[in-house]
C-alpha cells in the first residue's frame, strides 16, 4: 500500500549532507512538516540523546541520510570512524524509531555493500554472497548491519522499515575534500586547481580502468521520495539507472567541462577498488521511476555550484 505523505512529520537525519540537502529540496514540494536537527544540537552517536529527540519531536517518517562518508583513502585511514560512527548513528535512530512507533523509516545503504566480484549488473540478492572490497569494508559492514537491523525489526516487531541501496551519487553539496571526497568531487577539485595553478598534469589513483555508475543527487532524492511512498518490502531495493563510465572517461569529461588542457598520470601502484560497480535497476524502473539528468548535465551543474560556492 502507498504511504501517504500529506500532513506527515518527516525527519531527514543528516540534512546538511549532500543527499540530505537534496531531500530537503525535494520534500519542500510535498505537503509535509520537515524536521531537522543540527549536529551541534543532536549528536546522533549518543543513544539517549537520539531517543529523547525522537520522543519530543514525534516524526512519522524518517530517512537516515546521516553517515560518515569518504573515498578509498579516507576509508583506509580511518576504519574505526567509518565502522563505529555509522553503526552508532544508524542503530540509535532505528531503536528510537521502533520504540516510538514511527510509521516508516528508510535506511540508506551504499553500493559498496555488495561483494567485490559480484556479477554485473549487481542484483539485490547478491548481498552477503561473497567477500567485500577491502578498501571500503568498514563502511560497507556498518551499512549492511543497519540494513539487516531494519529487516530484523520488520520480522520481529512488524516495523515498516525499508532499505534502499543508492548507486554512486554526486552533485551540489558534495564533499570536495581531496582526502575525504568521493571520486567525482575529489577529481573535479583536483582538475580545477591544476587549471588555476597552470599545472600540466593531474595524478589519479589506480589504472583509470574501473567502471562506475553515477546518478545526480537531485534525481536520487526524487527516487528516494518515490520509494518512501511506494516501497514497503523486506528486501533492499537498488536506486540506480544512471550512466556507467570508466574513471579514465570520467576524467576526460571533467577536463572538457572545466576546460583543462593538461594530461592525467595514473598511479598504478595505488588501489583501484572494485573493478566494476553497476547496480541492477530493474525493480525500481518497473515501479515507474528512472533518473532524468544526464551525466554531462549533472557534472556541469555540480561544477557551477562548486565554482560559485567553494571559491
Amino acid at each position: 500500500m502507498a504511504f501517504e505523505l500529506k500532513g506527515r512529520r518527516v525527519w531527514i537525519a543528516g540534512h546538511r549532507g549532500m543527499v540530505g540537502a537534496a531531500l530537503l529540496r525535494r520534500l519542500q514540494r510535498e505537503p509535509v512538516t520537515l524536521l531537522a536537527a543540527d549536529r551541534a544540537a543532536l549528536d546522533l552517536r549518543r543513544q539517549a540523546d537520539v531517543e529523547t529527540w525522537v520522543e519530543k519531536n514525534k516524526p512519522e517518517a524518517i530517512i537516515i541520510a546521516a553517515a560518515k562518508v569518504g573515498g578509498i583513502k579516507a576509508n583506509d585511514a580511518y576504519p574505526v570512524d567509518f565502522l563505529y560512527d555509522n553503526l552508532a548513528i544508524q542503530t540509535n535512530i532505528l531503536r528510537a524509531a521502533a520504540e516510538q512507533g514511527v510509521a516508516r523509516v528508510m535506511v540508506l545503504g551504499s553500493s559498496c555493500v555488495y561483494p567485490k566480484l559480484a556479477e554485473q549488473p549487481i542484483k539485490e540478492e547478491t548481498l552477503l554472497t561473497a567477500p567485500l572490497e577491502p578498501t571500503n569494508q568498514w563502511y560497507a559492514l556498518a551499512k549492511i548491519a543497519a540494513m539487516k537491523l531494519a529487516e530484523s525489526y520488520r520480522r520481529q516487531h512488524g516495523r515498516d522499515f525499508v532499505s534502499v541501496v543508492p548507486t554512486n551519487l554526486y552533485g551540489p553539496g558534495d564533499n570536495f575534500d581531496l582526502e575525504q571526497g568521493h571520486v567525482i568531487s575529489a577529481l573535479m577539485r583536483k582538475i580545477h586547481e591544476a587549471k588555476q595553478a597552470g599545472r600540466d598534469a593531474v595524478e589519479i589513483w589506480g589504472t583509470g580502468n574501473p567502471k562506475r555508475e553515477f546518478v545526480f543527487v537531485d534525481d536520487a532524492a526524487d527516487g528516494l521520495v518515490f520509494l518512501l511512498q511506494n516501497y514497503a518490502g523486506e528486501d533492499p531495493i537498488n536506486l540506480a539507472g544512471g550512466e556507467e563510465v570508466s574513471i579514465r572517461e570520467l576524467a576526460g569529461l571533467l577536463a572538457e567541462i572545466i576546460n583543462y588542457q593538461g594530461r592525467f598520470e595514473y598511479l598504478t601502484d595505488r588501489p583501484d577498488g572494485m573493478p566494476r560497480k553497476l547496480l541492477d535497476s530493474q525493480r525500481i524502473s518497473k515501479m515507474g521511476w528512472v533518473p532524468s539528468t544526464s551525466l554531462r548535465d549533472g557534472l556541469m551543474a555540480t561544477y557551477r555550484w562548486f565554482a560559485q560556492t567553494r571559491l
